[in-house]
This record gives C-alpha cells, sequence and structure tokens, in this order.
C-alpha cells in the first residue's frame, strides 16, 4: 500500500546527529517536513539540504528532518562539514524508507536497482499525511515545501 495524503503518517524513531534521536511523536501538534535522500555528501543531495538549511529559519516550529540509510558516522560528517544544524537521521534498516514510500526500483544505464526516492513529506499537526512530493527535482523544491507549510 503506498502513502498518501490524509492517511496517519507511519511512526518512526531513528538515530540522528548530534546525538539526538527524532520521531514522529515528538512533533505531535506541529508540522514535520521529513525528507528522503540517496547518499550524504553526494551533488545533488549537497544542494537539497543547503537549500533546507537556508531556509530553516523560515520554517518558525517546523522541524525538518533528512533522512538517508547512510551510516549515522557518514551524516556526522556531512552535517559537519556544511554547518547543517537540522537532524540527518540514519535508517540503515530502511524501515521508514519503506513506509514511507521512498525505497523504489530505479534504473541507470539500462540496469535495474532499489534505492531512495528523493522525496518529501510534509506531516501536519494532526499527525497525517499533508503533501507528499515524489522524483523532486531539488532547484526550488524547499521554497515549495515552505510555502505549503505556511499553507496548513
Amino acid at each position: 500500500m503506498s502513502l498518501e495524503p490524509g492517511q496517519k503518517a507511519p511512526d518512526f524513531s531513528l538515530a540522528a546527529t548530534g546525538g539526538r534521536t527524532v520521531s514522529l511523536a515528538d512533533h505531535a501538534g506541529r508540522p514535520l517536513v521529513l525528507y528522503f535522500y540517496p547518499k550524504a555528501d553526494t551533488p545533488g543531495c549537497t544542494k537539497e539540504a543547503q537549500a533546507f538549511q537556508e531556509a530553516l529559519p523560515d520554517f518558525g516550529p517546523t522541524e525538518v528532518i533528512a533522512v538517508s540509510k547512510d551510516k549515522l558516522s557518514a551524516l556526522e560528517k556531512f552535517a559537519a562539514k556544511y554547518a547543517l544544524a537540522f537532524p540527518l537521521a540514519s535508517d540503515e534498516a530502511g524501515s521508514t524508507v519503506e513506509a514511507y514510500g521512498a525505497w523504489v526500483e530505479k534504473s541507470m544505464y539500462g540496469k535495474n536497482y532499489m534505492g531512495i526516492d528523493r522525496s518529501t513529506i510534509l506531516i501536519a499537526p494532526d499527525g497525517t499525511v499533508a503533501r507528499i512530493w515524489r522524483k523532486v527535482k531539488v532547484p526550488g523544491h524547499a521554497a515549495d515545501v515552505l510555502a505549503a507549510v505556511r499553507a496548513l
């Protein structure tokens, strides 16, 4: 079953940068932006993280959490290298990535493989999925998400 707007957001609890643990329950009563990206410190993922970091003050009480299957040690290096203040969460097991529909079949040079679809989920204060962006193109995406947060 795929995740759709209006559904209850799947619960999660993940280790994150800065010695944090992030969970859906921690954000009850306020919006949450959960974005999934393929790999830390790669060009597209770096641009996306920098865009969210730049827009972070405008998100107000809405927290932004980035999720990948990278090891926490790699995420700590990525966060330090680019001074990323929002949590980068490690989902090595992939359960959260799968629950949010971001683990998909991809194709490159004629070969199929499984990987993370660059996607963003906006979770409303009541814990339901407010909006989903799939196959995200990085330029302008953080601004689009911010506009959707403000429209809640």
